[in-house]
């Protein structure tokens, strides 16, 4: 199985809605983020990602990273993706760009009723849960 490795962002907002976008042509969910370039470190890249697909401007302080995880690709049959993922809360419009052809502001609840890439079902939605109610991670 080819691993394709990418840097994406989990987004929310003051509500504690969490930002998700279906890229052109796609069906499922995800966190914005794209494909770490060479000479690009994961922050780098979701930096770059962020101001492309949704308008975002942010410095590298303004991110906290959340760790590296791995989970089947959403759009690639056979592929796994390792994500590298940072965390921000966004108190800025955002707007769809670039390959975004959807995005949506839910809350997790209302995240689960949509179709998610495994990464964002699996990991990140969880991992949001954990974090807002105070509770580590085992």
């Amino acid at each position: 199985m080819q691993v394709i490795r990418i840097s994406a962002a989990l987004l929310v907002d003051g509500a504690g809605r969490v930002l998700l976008v279906r890229k052109r042509g796609t069906r499922k969910f995800m966190q914005a983020g794209g494909k770490i370039e060479a000479n690009e470190s994961a922050l780098e890249a979701v930096i770059r990602e962020l101001s492309e697909e949704v308008g975002l401007l942010l410095g590298h302080s303004d991110l906290e990273y959340l760790g590296n995880f791995s989970a089947l690709a959403a759009n690639e049959d056979d592929h796994r993706v390792d994500a590298d993922v940072f965390f921000a809360t966004v108190y800025v419009p955002v707007a769809a760009a670039a390959e975004i052809e959807e995005m949506v502001w839910a809350t997790p609840a209302e995240a689960l009723e949509l179709p998610l890439a495994p990464l964002t079902r699996e990991i990140l939605l969880p991992l949001l849960s954990t974090r807002a109610s105070g509770r580590l991670p085992a």
